[in-house]
């Protein structure tokens, strides 16, 4: 039987995911004490660290509850390993030259190489989500390992990044798609093997290589369904994947949409437009994103008051709003009618943090930057959905402003991986720009 190992846990991995401990089988934890330092900083808050940070330490203290660690630390329960905190030891002197500042960094590195040298015969890990960190504990000649535990593998994340691809289609069959009085037909007539629930297709013509037909598989109607150019509020597609990420977003059986792609795609201003066109059947549209500031510093440092504090964070919002009022005249019936949804919160923009508790009945539910946020609050943004609810989720995997998340460990590539193949779910990627000819062409050639 082999010995278990030990995983010496960074702070970040529990900030990250607040039941890791609970996710290295039958091997032993050490927790160092810098790390419930750092974590008492952390527990203030209605944002998802604050949420973690609790969860964290709420859990530990029902594990240890009447016990104290003693030098094997004690058991998590089930058929987990044992959990220790470890009072944080120095350097050994041939090390404390390399690592001269007393920052918790180097506290958790120095216990962990301290926990190695005392299990010589026992395999020893740092485990943390800090790239700079982990570089530091290679140099040192210390075992560290990413938190792995949630991150997609790279082939099945293709997948929710890969363009639409393109099938030829005899003549007869597609003319019944594209111009037959239900616009549908049998899935059996185009493909040899049964697609996903809203999965996407591009037709061409026998003797036309130019032109294409789009398609979604529409399980209900167990057919390919042609997915014709909306217009919603003004706004109108110009390539065809902004037809079928329009096509989804107004769709009301289709209750959850993500829309990924690169800067100037459109996907927000598409779920914004969508989104009004709709607003009869909704009670509220919200639009928000993550606050994601530079440095892991709190709002509070900004200037002013809520209101003010959070204006450059939902900027981005408004401008889309700014695009899509741009399509009517100041005095139109349709600009008149945003201006009132926005005094009447009819049309909310606020920041995702003070979304947590509500329920979220009756709403269209944007959500922007999704990449920017862990699988943990993904589950947490979608559970507050209520009946007659619907969310779209915006954002670029490639384009990550969380220090300790990736394009395999975001919130919005597991949305994608662990939704796929549900028939209230569709994807769309968005591969063109739209936004100008210059910024298609800095997007190309920067």
């Amino acid at each position: 039987m082999a010995k278990p190992k030990i995983f010496v846990l960074d702070t970040n991995v529990i900030l990250h995911d607040h039941k890791a401990l609970r996710r290295f089988q039958d091997n032993n934890l050490v927790v160092p004490v810098a790390v419930i330092e750092e974590l008492d900083k952390f527990k203030k808050g209605n944002d998802a660290l604050a949420f973690n940070a609790r969860s964290f330490i709420r859990d530990l203290d029902r594990i240890t509850e009447g016990r104290l660690f003693g030098p094997d630390g004690v058991p998590i329960g089930g058929k987990l390993g044992k959990i220790k905190i470890e009072p944080n030891h120095p350097f050994a002197p041939e090390f404390r030259d390399l690592f001269k500042d007393d920052i918790q960094d180097h506290r958790i590195l120095s216990t962990a190489m301290w926990v190695r040298d005392t299990h010589p015969d026992t395999f020893v890990a740092l485990v943390t989500k800090d790239v700079n960190l982990r570089m530091k504990a290679k140099a040192a000649g210390m075992e560290v390992q990413d938190y792995l535990t949630d991150r997609v593998e790279e082939a099945r994340i293709e997948s929710s990044q890969r363009e639409v691809q393109i099938f030829p289609l005899r003549s007869e069959v597609l003319q019944r798609l594209a111009y037959g009085p239900d616009c549908a037909i049998p899935w059996q007539d185009a493909l040899k093997q049964k697609p996903a629930p809203n999965q996407l297709f591009k037709f061409r013509w026998e003797n036309d290589r130019d032109n294409l037909v789009c398609a979604r598989y529409v399980q209900k109607r167990d057919s390919l369904v042609l997915v014709k150019a909306h217009e919603a509020y003004g706004i109108k597609p110009r390539n065809d994947e902004q037809k079928m990420a329009l096509d989804v977003c107004l769709d009301p059986s289709v209750k959850l949409v993500s829309l990924t792609g690169g800067a100037g795609t459109g996907k927000t201003l598409l779920a914004l437009a969508s989104a009004l066109e709709q607003e009869k059947d909704y009670d509220q549209i919200v639009l928000s994103r993550p606050t994601v500031v530079l440095g892991n510093q709190d709002i509070g440092y900004l200037p002013g008051d809520q209101k003010t504090k959070m204006s450059p964070f939902l900027q981005p919002l408004m401008d889309n709003l700014n695009v899509i009022k741009a399509q009517f005249r100041p005095s139109s019936r349709e600009a008149t009618h945003l201006e009132g949804m926005l005094t009447q919160e009819k049309l909310v923009i606020e920041p995702l943090a003070y979304i947590r508790g509500r329920s979220l009945g009756k709403c269209f539910f944007i959500i922007d930057e999704a990449q920017n946020l862990t699988p943990h609050e993904i589950k947490t943004i979608i559970t507050r959905a209520g009946e007659g609810t619907k969310m779209v989720f915006t954002g670029d995997v490639f384009q990550i402003d969380q220090p300790y998340l990736d394009q395999w460990s975001n919130g919005l590539t597991h949305l994608g991986e662990k939704m796929a193949g549900q028939a209230l779910f569709a994807h769309v990627f968005l591969r063109q720009g739209e936004r100008s000819e210059l910024s298609e062409l800095a997007a190309k050639l920067l």
